[in-house]
């Protein structure tokens, strides 16, 4: 039987955080200190060593560049095409985070810079970066529509008027209150935490995603 030699490509892995900031649907973004692409913003991500797995590569590597760990990882997407990488054959596997709150975050030795940029006003992004934050936003939508993801995007307890306005940031369009509202208590996904928001106007109820309930609820009810 005649020897057939392979050719491994290598293995990388990038990490996609998206966060609510000022009335914003934001993503973490490094800037690269090295070639390819130096000076250019990159999604936080690197190779995975050949002694761990994909996602303590993706964890190590958005430490190592942004300073930010202890977050929710849910793998997203293997992207593979051939040309990808300027550097030779480099598959990586992409992963979703959701965070309440902008994390604290700070440039590693790999980068040059980090920060949060609005996902719909974004640099020139090296490598593919822009195909796969596009792919990752088109994901976060179609969750909203059908998992309880969006909960991950808010504080612990909120208004059901914030509910509404963190679904229609993502969403990039408005939501009819009534309905909205009607279907998310169809959804029975929330339950109010016995306090009011501290305002001049008239105060509303703060509510929390229940413990009990099924994560991935269908959702879909939330819309028209």
């Amino acid at each position: 039987m005649a020897r057939t030699r392979y050719h491994y490509p290598a293995i990388s892995v990038d990490v996609v955080i998206f966060t609510l900031r000022e009335d914003d649907l934001q993503v973490l973004l490094v800037q690269r200190k090295h070639p390819p692409f130096a000076g250019r913003w990159a999604i936080p991500g690197g190779f995975v060593k050949a002694d761990e797995s994909l996602e303590a590569a993706a964890r190590r590597e958005l430490k190592e560049e942004t300073g930010v760990q202890d977050v929710y990882l849910e793998q997203l997407y293997t992207f593979g095409d051939p040309k990808r990488d300027p550097r030779g054959r480099v598959v990586t596997v992409a992963y979703l985070a959701l965070v309440p709150t902008p994390l604290a975050a700070r440039a590693g030795d790999d980068a040059s810079d980090v920060r949060w940029w609005s996902v719909y006003k974004l640099p020139t992004l090296a490598f593919d970066h822009a195909k796969i934050l596009k792919y990752a936003l088109q994901r976060l939508r179609y969750k909203l529509e059908y998992t309880a993801a969006g909960f991950q995007l808010l504080p612990p307890s909120f208004t059901l008027t914030e509910i509404q306005k963190a679904y229609e940031i993502v969403l990039g369009e408005p939501l009819d209150k009534r309905n909205f509202r009607r279907r998310v208590a169809e959804a029975s996904v929330l339950e109010e935490t016995g306090a009011l928001t501290m305002s001049r106007g008239r105060p509303a109820k703060l509510y929390r995603f229940r413990d009990d309930a099924v994560a991935e609820v269908k959702a879909r009810r939330l819309f028209p």
